[in-house]
């Protein structure tokens, strides 16, 4: 009898892993993205965490996910549906079961299918006991006795043994997709390194589970996905946070500035303080504020005096923050806030992601207060758009307002490391001593004013909320004086079009159908209009990430196609936007505001529709 198990190529596979909150599944996740990134697949991922801080234990609400997609091929999106699903609870299974695909393998901890458990769960009787899951391939694994068996003998207490459970799951996936484990043992060593005995145990456990799925017969297949061919580099698995992060670090060297990060920690957006924590050796100054209109207040400060100055925050802070940001427009100090958007009102859904605060980044502010808005569109360009940020707040002294989104925030994707010196120059508007200064004059050709740090002999000067008389920059209650300044401040921010590149297009130049997008809805568009375009249709993409000012070209790329559809994860706000800017054109929309990005099925659907008419 032939035992040799065969190993099947792959294009793509995507995987999920389920549990409660404190299963480990971030963890476990993280680590397979992290090893597959290694052997040089292109992916992506999609955290998916529960909205309560301490949901009930064995509950749906306390889900815990990651997804991840990984090939040989281009992947632009964390995959619709997953092939391979890991539940370590009834909870698990419940809250993906509409999240696997018919025919794909579920692996479920077994052990954890109790009566009370499903009871928990909002089962009667056990699911795999009945036809729910007739055509799938559920693997019942003993996870946790297993666990116990393998760590009976670590010296470790019960809790500790229950919590590298996680560890035996990575491994039976690990030997399911022929990844090596070297990766994680090394992350073991490291993150544990004061505690060999959890080292150890963590690593025998994920060994325990690579045997297991080698010794069974319902797994008489491993797979295997080969190296993407992606452009040569040195590359790195990145989160959209991180690059954020990274990119202000570069603007700040590029520019020759000190980096400010004045901050309130909010979900999704904490990770970018924390991360640019780490780099006080980069001279990076970051201050934890007590409330999200401290922490901008200290970045005006800290702009005022010649850095860098950066505040991050999400929908609900960007509120609060609104009346801090209409004091920098009216001092005209270069400031970049940054809005990793969540699904609200208010609380809202602070884990989900949405695109729901456009709105509130252009016009969320009293009075006539204008402010460039950029968005950045997939995990890895995360760093372009605030290295862009930076640049566009230093060279015209005016706030930028970044919008990214909980699933570019917390999504990564394989990211070409970049040199500081191959990307575009930046130079600050500051004025020097002994030029003739007045605070408010103006470069004739972009209308920015100079800024004069404090302490520049000769170079004193007012500046506070109250409006501006033009040019001497003192206070001034002139009714067509400020009738004036309200002008300039928003023709200077419609002039940085002039500097800005023309949008681009991926798709037919004219056709049928242009789809259009901003920000993190790019890589499900992507998806599906490449897809549309292999089939000999006639489609377009205009993914925006300049969106005040947009680019000169917009209206001439909008006359070239019979019809156009605006998809957002919101009720519709860029297509309202587009058509206050371009009256007398027709914009369809597609809108999804469940806390998660557009399935390219769903995409696809509407799309073949329109075409067809």
């Amino acid at each position: 009898m032939d035992t040799t198990t065969k190993v099947i190529d792959l294009e793509k596979v995507v995987i999920k892993f389920a549990g409660d909150s404190g299963d480990g599944m971030q963890l476990t996740g993280t680590q397979f993205t992290d090893t597959s990134a290694l052997l040089g697949n292109d992916l992506a991922t999609f955290p998916d965490y529960p909205a309560e801080i301490r949901a009930p234990q064995g509950t749906v609400a306390g889900v815990s996910g990651f997804q991840i997609h990984i090939g040989r091929i281009d992947i632009n999106t964390p995959g619709d549906i997953a092939d391979v699903l890991v539940a370590m609870n009834p909870a698990a299974l419940k809250a993906n079961k509409n999240w696997i695909k018919k025919g794909g393998t579920i692996i479920v901890n077994i052990d954890t299918f109790t009566k009370r458990d499903l009871v928990k769960a909002g089962y009667e009787t056990s699911p795999l006991d009945d036809n729910s899951f007739d055509g799938y391939n559920i693997i019942q694994a003993p996870i946790t006795k297993l666990t116990r068996e393998a760590l009976k003998d670590s010296g470790l207490d019960g809790k500790s043994i229950g919590r590298s459970k996680n560890m035996f799951a990575l491994g039976v996936v690990y030997w399911m997709f022929n990844r090596p484990m070297e990766q994680t043992e090394k992350f073991l060593q490291k993150k544990f390194a004061k505690k060999p005995e959890v080292v150890a145990a963590n690593i025998k456990v994920m060994h325990a589970g690579y045997n297991f799925a080698d010794t069974i017969e319902a797994l008489p297949s491993s797979y295997t996905v080969l190296s993407a061919n992606l452009k040569s580099g040195t590359y790195r698995n990145v989160m959209g946070n991180q690059a954020i992060a990274w990119g202000f670090l570069a603007a700040a060297e590029r520019a020759n500035k000190e980096l400010f990060l004045g901050s309130y920690p909010i979900t999704p957006a904490s990770d970018i303080l924390h991360e640019l924590a780490k780099h006080k050796n980069l001279g990076v100054k970051t201050f934890q504020a007590e409330d999200e209109i401290a922490g901008i207040c200290s970045a005006i400060g800290a702009s005022f005096t010649g850095s860098l100055a950066i505040t991050t925050t999400s929908g609900p802070g960007l509120a609060l923050k609104g009346e801090g940001l209409g004091l920098a427009i009216m001092a005209e100090l270069p400031l970049v806030v940054v809005n990793v958007q969540r699904g609200g009102p208010s609380t809202g859904l602070p884990t989900k992601t949405e695109q729901s605060d456009l709105m509130q980044a252009l016009y969320g502010r009293n009075g006539e207060s204008p402010s460039v808005v950029l968005a950045s569109s997939t995990p890895g360009n995360c760093f372009d758009w605030a290295y862009m940020a930076s640049k566009i707040t230093l060279e015209h002294n005016t706030p930028v307002v970044l919008l990214s989104d909980g699933y570019l925030g917390n999504g990564a994707e394989p990211w070409k490391i970049k040199s500081t010196m191959d990307m575009p120059e930046i130079n600050p508007s500051i004025a020097i001593e002994g030029e003739e200064y007045q605070p408010y004059a103006r470069n004739e050709k972009t209308l920015a004013r100079k800024l004069a740090l404090p302490g520049t002999k000769g170079l004193e000067h007012r500046l506070g909320g109250l409006e501006k008389e033009d040019i001497t920059g003192n206070v001034s209650y002139d009714a067509e004086n400020h009738e004036k300044m309200v002008g300039i401040r928003a023709e200077k921010i419609k002039r940085i079009a002039n500097i800005i590149p023309n949008q681009e297009i991926f798709g037919k130049e004219k056709g049928d159908l242009l789809v259009i997008g901003w920000g993190g809805t790019h890589g499900s568009l992507y998806s599906v209009v490449d897809t549309l375009l292999k089939k000999g249709q006639k489609i377009a993409l205009c993914q925006f990430n300049f969106i005040n000012p947009l680019p000169r070209n917009t209206s001439e790329i909008f006359k070239n196609y019979k019809q156009i559809i605006v998809c957002e994860l919101n009720s519709g706000q860029f297509a309202n936007y587009l058509r206050m800017n371009f009256q007398g054109t027709i914009f369809h929309q597609y809108n999804k505001i469940q806390g998660f990005p557009f399935t390219t099925i769903e995409l696809e659907s509407h799309f073949k529709t329109l075409l067809s008419k």
